[in-house]
């Protein structure tokens, strides 16, 4: 990862609209076909929200707008994506760990597994610092429409959020709400985001 000067990217003219917005995060709500996860997951005993995460990691992985983060005033370009996943720990506490991304799904998949183990034993936060870490929060007993993040002025990071799927008929279905920085990208890239995360889920 490295700073970069924002003149010199697409990025120009947002990061000095939004950059210092006292409420520069924009949240897009969407409902997700998510049946062929839901099959894949019971079919091969994979885990719903893994899936879902890497799904997440390879629609972003398509969008440049993903690859630059606003980072304590400057904007940061980085390499590598992660995703990262609340997971509740031993304590009967939740915490917090980065997933790295990769398109290879075995190879995510341990990867998840093995982290989220360790949180969970350990109960300490899992962080990978040189990578652009989109943040994901599942809550899966509860059957929700959609939710607006905090914003705390220090993490900038996009960020997911949904709750249990829905069945209707012959077909599973996922609310999700996506929060950005409005300095990160704009609707428009959010919104093709979320479409490519459908075909993303389509093509599994």
């Amino acid at each position: 990862m490295h700073e970069v000067n924002p003149k010199e990217t697409a990025r120009s003219y947002a990061f000095e609209m939004w950059m210092k917005a006292p409420m520069p995060m924009v949240t897009l709500f969407k409902t997700l076909d998510v049946t062929r996860l839901w099959r894949i997951s019971r079919r091969r005993g994979l885990k719903f929200n893994m899936l879902m995460c890497w799904c997440i990691g390879k629609a972003a992985g398509k969008i440049n707008e993903f690859y630059m983060l606003p980072v304590g005033g400057k904007l940061i370009r980085y390499d590598t994506i992660a995703v990262n996943t609340i997971v509740a720990n031993r304590a009967g506490e939740v915490s917090s760990c980065d997933i790295p991304f990769s398109n290879d799904l075995s190879r995510f998949n341990a990867d998840y597994l093995r982290l989220t183990r360790r949180v969970a034993e350990t109960c300490e936060n899992h962080d990978i610092a040189d990578s652009m870490v989109i943040g994901t929060s599942a809550l899966v007993q509860n059957d929700i429409d959609g939710a607006v993040g905090m914003y705390s002025g220090i993490f900038n990071n996009p960020f997911l959020i949904w709750g249990s799927y829905r069945r209707r008929w012959f077909r599973t279905y996922l609310a999700v709400s996506f929060q950005f920085h409005h300095t990160q990208m704009d609707g428009a890239h959010a919104a093709r985001f979320l479409n490519l995360l459908q075909k993303e889920i389509d093509r599994l």
